[in-house]
């Protein structure tokens, strides 16, 4: 079945553009000699884990749930950071993580025992030497207070009051008031970017050794996570800068370094296909489409962001403008304005781009509406179902 065959709403990952961004990616791993961790919170379709696990370290979660999904379907490296674990989940979260990352000292006090404790008990070397599993760790995430997002407040970790990692000032408070905890500490773990060039690392990396440098060289501190928001494989990303910062940070230091990128695996690699069911004229042409902003791309309007078009411009810039929507009841269930070369009648497909990323992982059933099925494109562009969702599916989610 080709793309234009396939039944419409439904996700497709190109695993040909998949395949490129996992290849550069270990390129980096090789040269700069860190490790790269697949963020589920960007993209979790686990049946590519395969595809990807040929390329990549292991995977990072954001919790319980996305860590049992990688522990069963990548079976590699696994970390996870959570700012607040519950006491009935962290020994499961113990047992399947090598790395396990705090958010505070409060709850470093409150489980870093138990998690040093299971992690004593994992395997970790053979008689002859070999080893047995992934080197295990705990973390605590810091906040270097060095805001780079720009317009994007919503998605930056160090904006005024946030609650994402350890100021300096809480980390010295800390230190005095857990002394015994930070001891389980072997590592630290920054994340301040979103889809971000490495000019904007290297300042974040500047702020983090100004203020936690010091604490960086202590011989008891083994790792340097770096969270994601590095958008690798984007066309314009300064790679060799990036690879020259690691190496640098490893000879400083003497740290392993990780790199958790979630959009830069999956970036450009995934299509969302939907028919036009409708046109509505009321001042503005609007084409109502079996895709939901809303519902399958939500974050359209939370980021706010416009996503790519196949074969489109900005609105005025094509002979045709439309408005584009979908046939739930939200007023603001609005994707965007887009102009053609021709007419857009009902029945027409339209391809979303760069659909892989935040789109699966964030999908709901709001007005009922159905969820996208969920397809993978070969090379060759033979598309096969992976997933077909269904009123069940709806009604489970609810009681």
């Amino acid at each position: 079945m080709r793309l234009n065959e396939i039944p419409t709403p439904s996700y497709v990952i190109d695993e040909g553009k998949l395949k490129k961004n996992c290849e550069l990616l270990k390129s980096v791993e090789d040269r700069a000699g860190c490790r790269i961790l697949l963020a589920q919170k960007a993209f979790s379709g686990f049946a590519e884990y395969p595809l990807i696990g040929r390329y990549l370290a292991g995977t990072t979660a954001s919790g319980l749930y996305e860590a049992r999904l990688g522990k069963e379907e990548m079976g590699k490296e696994n970390h996870v950071f959570c700012p607040a674990y519950k006491p009935e989940e962290i020994r499961e979260i113990a047992e399947i993580c090598d790395h396990v990352i705090f958010n505070s000292f409060t709850q470093l006090d409150r489980f870093a025992p138990i998690v040093a404790e299971l992690h004593r008990k994992k395997p970790q070397h053979s008689s002859a030497g070999r080893s047995m599993g992934a080197p295990t760790g705990i973390g605590i995430r810091l906040n270097p207070e060095c805001s780079t997002q720009g317009d994007h407040a919503i998605y930056d970790p160090c904006a005024p009051g946030s609650r994402m990692g350890v100021t300096l000032q809480n980390f010295e408070r800390g230190l005095k008031e857990y002394p015994e905890a930070f001891k389980l500490v072997d590592g630290f773990h920054v994340h301040t970017l979103c889809e971000q060039n490495v000019d904007d690392l290297i300042t974040t990396m500047q702020a983090v050794e100004d203020k936690f440098g010091k604490y960086l060289r202590s011989p008891r501190i083994r790792w340097l996570n770096l969270g994601g928001g590095h958008h690798i494989t984007r066309a314009d990303y300064g790679v060799e800068d990036l690879i020259a910062l690691v190496q640098r940070l490893r000879e400083t230091y003497d740290v392993d370094i990780y790199l958790e990128p979630g959009e830069a695996v999956a970036l450009n690699a995934g299509y969302l296909v939907t028919e036009v069911m409708d046109i509505v004229e009321n001042g503005i042409t609007t084409l109502i489409l079996d895709a939901s902003a809303a519902c399958h791309m939500p974050d359209v309007l939370e980021m706010p962001y416009r996503p790519p078009l196949k074969d489109s411009e900005e609105a005025g810039v094509k002979a045709f403008t439309y408005r584009l929507s979908s046939r739930t009841c939200l007023a603001g269930d609005i994707i965007g304005d887009y102009s053609f070369d021709h007419k857009i009648r009902p029945g027409d497909r339209l391809y979303f781009e760069d659909m892989a990323i935040y789109s699966m992982v964030k999908n709901n059933t709001f007005n009922g509406m159905p969820l996208p099925s969920i397809y993978a494109m070969d090379a060759s562009g033979e598309c096969r179902l992976l997933r077909k969702f269904g009123y069940e599916d709806f009604k489970g989610r609810l009681s």
